[in-house]
């Protein structure tokens, strides 16, 4: 796994820009080299900031966006359609107004779906279609990401893996149902850190003053399981998108002084 690297910025405002225009540069590029590209959304305020941003941004006419798979890190376990819903709030910010290929975007199931109120099966639906997707280079069950977002809660919690829970010592399965998440809904399907951890880049975005405290924690070697943002990491490259209120408690050190 790789060692994080902290980017700040100025405020959130600009750090949704530079992650937007960040996320375009990497899609492209991936796109150039094989093809197509592969992204893991998030949902929350961080997450539907980068894609309000990336909506904005003139270059993201560079993307092609039929050729772009989107997965998603976790769901609410919420009806189809709920304002709640990290697919429904990731339709409104972007993804409504760009072309993208239906049969690329990947939902996680809603509660009163196919599977009716059954998380489990529906989180074990989700890992079928990881698997299926995934090819003989990606050496696993998981397609390689090229890009996997994660917001980062004040509790450490990244996707839905809060700290102590049984889906963070999930070492088998890819996608597992969460039953009692101390933040509602209690209901939630989330992918583990071994699945995570299959990304070749892990982009953790945290901006605001209720965040420092969590990334102090989660950069100063603690434990995944008391604080499951530490266990995030890409492949290749793990990064910290960062505004100045939520690096106020970091050491200087982790961070170079140019950070825009």
């Amino acid at each position: 796994m790789s060692t994080p690297q902290v980017v700040v910025h100025r405020d959130k405002e600009l750090m949704a820009k530079a992650a937007a225009a960040r996320l375009i540069t990497k899609i492209v590029d991936a796109q150039a080299a094989r093809g197509s590209a592969s992204v893991v959304l998030t949902g929350g305020r961080n997450g539907n900031g980068l894609l309000a941003a990336l909506a904005e941004a003139p270059a993201r006419d560079a993307v092609d966006w039929s050729r772009l798979d989107l997965w998603w890190g976790d769901e609410r376990f919420l009806p189809e359609g709920d304002p709640e819903r990290n697919y429904t709030q990731a339709r409104a910010a972007l993804l409504d107004g760009v072309p993208l290929n239906p049969a690329r975007v990947h939902p996680m199931e809603p509660a009163g779906g196919r599977f009716g109120n059954d998380v489990d099966a529906a989180a074990e639906e989700y890992a079928l279609e990881l698997a299926a997707a995934a090819g003989p280079e990606d050496h696993g069950p998981v397609p390689s990401f090229d890009v996997l977002l994660l917001g980062v809660g004040p509790d450490t919690h990244v996707a839905s893996l809060f700290p102590e829970l049984p889906a963070v010592y999930e070492r088998e399965r890819t996608v597992v149902g969460v039953h009692g998440a101390p933040k509602p809904p209690p209901t939630r399907i989330t992918l583990t850190l071994p699945a995570i951890r299959a990304a070749r880049e892990v982009w953790l975005l945290a901006a605001g003053a209720d965040k420092a405290g969590a990334a102090a924690i989660a950069l100063s070697g603690a434990g995944e399981v008391q604080a499951p943002a530490a266990g995030a990491r890409g492949r290749s490259r793990t990064l910290w998108l960062m505004d100045e209120a939520a690096a106020s408690q970091l050491p200087r050190s982790l961070y170079p002084p140019a950070s825009p």
